[in-house]
């Protein structure tokens, strides 16, 4: 039932020996809330402070996440990217907090898919504007981390 599993149920990577290598793409998006204190610092589509540019170190974060995604899972195959990018949308909310929709786009060729390495650049791209904003507010909220879209290989994927 499970693909990383063995005969015997036990932990076990998945064998891409034999598949032929493709181009495959993922997008995945997360969601971030924002609590009043911290939306109401949102101008131009960012946050500035001490520490730097929120959203643009996320931004690289997350594209260092997705490289080492098979660092942190460990049965994920390493795969090259061709392509990873991470882009931040923000809006304010009629309440005066704030909704931030990080999505990462990764691309490779390869034997096996891709979809961990996006769902892993859009996570630490929202944990990095956590660690970053928790000294304005620690109300921060990360949730609705989801794939959107996995194309290559043998199945596609698309969220409704």
């Amino acid at each position: 039932m499970f693909s990383h599993l063995d005969a015997q149920n036990r932990p076990a990577m998945v064998n891409v020996g034999d598949k032929a290598v493709t181009r495959r793409t993922a997008h995945a998006v997360a969601t971030v809330s924002l609590p009043a204190e911290l939306a109401a610092l949102l101008h131009d589509g960012e946050i500035a402070t001490k520490k730097g540019p929120i959203f643009q170190t996320a931004i690289l974060a997350g594209v260092m996440g997705a490289k080492k995604t098979s660092d942190l899972i460990p049965l994920c195959h390493p795969l090259p990217l061709d392509d990873c990018q991470i882009q931040i949308e923000s809006r304010l909310l009629p309440d005066g907090t704030g909704e931030v929709s990080i999505h990462c786009h990764a691309q490779t060729h390869a034997k096996t898919g891709i979809e961990m390495e996006a769902l892993t650049g859009a996570t630490i791209a929202a944990l990095t504007l956590y660690d970053m904003a928790k000294a304005v507010s620690h109300g921060i909220v990360i949730r609705d981390i989801r794939l959107r879209e996995k194309t290559g290989g043998k199945s596609h994927y698309r969220s409704a």
